[in-house]
């Protein structure tokens, strides 16, 4: 009951009023009402069909209140999303998903080194394992560019972004 008579957000009423086309009501207030009904017997016939009709009008606002919740919401979630851009024969680490079930502190989480064997339309890609020549289909929110030494440096020299240090050793 408390569910049903809770406003909720995305349809913008309660769904008892869906439902019923009213508000819920105690029980007290349902006594008065008998009461007032059985007074105002004679317009029944039109009370109902204009209660139909504010069923039907709730309906369709509690429509348009949820495809303008849904707009937002996938609004929001679009705007976190970004792109990546991988090419064939390109290095990818792959995201173990099951580390998630079975967390470990020290364990990584990518796996990897992946090349990209094949792109497809939908954000997927096609990868092989360089060991087994193994290859699997799999969504691009789990890949991430690996980066070997060279290209590290690379970057290091065009961007400034990364810096690579080697270690110090002393003597002492």
């Amino acid at each position: 009951m408390a569910y049903r008579t809770a406003f909720k957000m995305p349809i913008g009423t309660t769904p008892y009023r869906l439902v019923y086309g009213m508000d819920c009501h105690l029980p007290v207030e349902i006594a008065q009402r008998t009461y007032w009904a059985t007074t105002s017997y004679n317009d029944a016939g039109k009370a109902r069909k204009l209660a139909l009709c504010e069923i039907e009008e709730l309906r369709d606002e509690a429509y348009e209140c949820a495809s303008t919740y849904k707009a937002k919401m996938k609004k929001v979630h679009d705007a976190k999303i970004w792109l990546k851009s991988f090419e064939i024969g390109q290095k990818v680490w792959l995201y173990n998903t099951r580390m998630k079930l079975f967390p470990s502190k020290l364990k990584s989480k990518w796996t990897g080194p992946f090349m990209i064997v094949g792109v497809g339309n939908h954000g997927q890609f096609e990868i092989e394992d360089f060991d087994d020549h193994i290859r699997q289909v799999v969504n691009g929110y789990r890949l991430k560019p690996y980066l070997e030494m060279d290209d590290i440096h690379k970057m290091d020299k065009e961007s400034g972004s990364f810096i690579v240090t080697s270690p110090v050793y002393d003597d002492n």
